[in-house]
């Protein structure tokens, strides 16, 4: 899952949570999907529609200080789905600073 883009209000500096800012987040999750390729079943797969939600209610929900937070809140909360074994999870943001660059992230790999 490339790309999500939510508004959230994360941060250490006071100008971050009141403003708010544009989040992506990337997800990738692993698990045995051999019985979902042999019965081409929906219910035997991960629901990424469950996982976009519980990363959107994350990011656009209680704020945290860190990007590391943020991160292992939405691993934490993907390992609860049926199937899922392994995520990893990149969160970027752009803060308020002058300078030239596109965003800070940061990734967590978390397993069951």
């Amino acid at each position: 899952m490339e790309g999500m883009a939510f508004y959230g209000r994360h941060g250490v500096f006071p100008a971050e949570r009141e403003l708010g800012a544009r989040f992506t987040v990337d997800v990738e999750l692993e698990g045995d999907l051999r019985e979902a390729a042999r019965s081409d079943n929906l219910e035997q797969t991960i629901n990424y529609v469950g996982a976009y939600e519980l990363v959107k209610e994350v990011v656009e929900g209680e704020p945290c200080h860190l990007l590391e937070a943020v991160a292992e809140r939405i691993a934490t909360r993907l390992l609860q789905l049926p199937r899922v074994q392994k995520a990893t999870v990149r969160v970027h943001k752009r803060p308020p600073l002058e300078g030239e660059f596109r965003s800070f992230g940061v990734e967590v790999v978390r397993s069951r």
